[in-house]
């Protein structure tokens, strides 16, 4: 499972890499492998896991490879202003590597627990 998400140490991006850490087990037992995906340095995501105790792997793509690979690197809008920015996303990935399932536009609270719900389901 790959879900993409803006920067470390923000309040939307802690709350979701909390909420992953939290069920880590879980997904593990299901065979599932959660990975964080941003644009933020190596070294900035050794921080955020210190800091908020992560159990989860992320990885850096600072480079926005993986990011635009996967559609989430896109422009965005906020008070006006336009920028290229990571829209908050998840990819729920079967064992043969192939797409199960998208989440575009993520919403935080509670997205671990749709995403282990989708899980069950297409396990059956």
């Amino acid at each position: 499972m790959l879900y993409f998400y803006p920067k470390d140490n923000t309040k939307g991006c802690t709350m979701e890499a909390l909420e992953f850490t939290a069920a880590e087990d879980e997904f593990n037992a299901k065979g599932a492998v959660v990975l964080g995906v941003s644009p933020d340095s190596p070294e900035s995501h050794v921080k955020f896991k210190e800091k908020h105790d992560l159990g989860i792997t992320l990885l850096s793509d600072t480079e926005k490879e993986i990011l635009t690979g996967y559609g989430v690197w896109q422009k965005k809008k906020m008070y006006g202003r336009e920028y290229m920015g990571v829209i908050r996303s998840t990819y729920l990935i079967d064992p043969e590597g192939k797409i199960a399932h998208i989440w575009p536009k993520v919403k935080v609270a509670g997205h671990a627990d749709a995403v282990m719900e989708k899980l069950r389901e297409l396990q059956g």
